[in-house]
């Protein structure tokens, strides 16, 4: 027998259609480098228009209420941190396979990361391809809103690693003129 919680989530996402494709933004913006992620997306938000069937969204630290977007899209690129023995700034992409390696074991539901959601969103039936683009912090859980020079020089390089990713499924931004 199916849950009702289970049951209510499975119709949510059937009468949602799905996006194509979902850029999600994560991280701490409040932890210097940690909240790359968002930072990136909003930078990137202001220099393209993106197509109606991709979305771009600042995923801060949301936890289990990130189900729903990987539950309504086919695939998912993921921007965030990676803490890596590597130079401050270093970029790296991985598949979701080759990603399993670096993320926790999923936690409790008392301490929801990133990987708890993949988890969860795989037992439900509803696990989009993901793509992870990453970058290495300086400063990772120091307490202030502004990114080291090091990792918020990177914007652009991030910037053309996901056009590129972009460009694999057929979409291309379109740069706005003000940017």
């Amino acid at each position: 027998m199916t849950s009702p919680l289970l049951q209510f989530l499975r119709f949510c996402t059937m009468v949602t259609e799905k996006k194509r494709l979902t850029i999600l933004g994560l991280g701490n913006i409040l932890l210097q480098d940690e909240g790359f992620g968002v930072h990136f997306i909003r930078w990137f938000s202001e220099r393209y228009r993106l197509p109606e069937a991709v979305d771009a969204i600042d995923g801060g630290t949301l936890g289990y209420v990130l189900l729903d977007i990987l539950a309504t899209c086919e695939h998912l690129i993921v921007i965030d941190v990676i803490r890596l023995q590597d130079c401050p700034g270093s970029l790296y992409r991985f598949t979701q396979n080759e990603m399993e390696i670096h993320m926790p074991p999923p936690t409790s539901a008392h301490e929801v990361k990133f990987a708890d959601v993949i988890c969860k969103s795989d037992l439900l039936g509803e696990l989009p391809e993901i793509t992870f683009l990453c970058i290495v912090p300086e400063k990772y859980g120091d307490m202030g809103i502004e990114m080291t020079a090091a990792v918020q020089e990177k914007l652009p390089e991030m910037e053309k690693l996901l056009l590129k990713e972009l460009t694999v499924h057929g979409i291309r931004p379109e740069r706005l003129h003000h940017a």
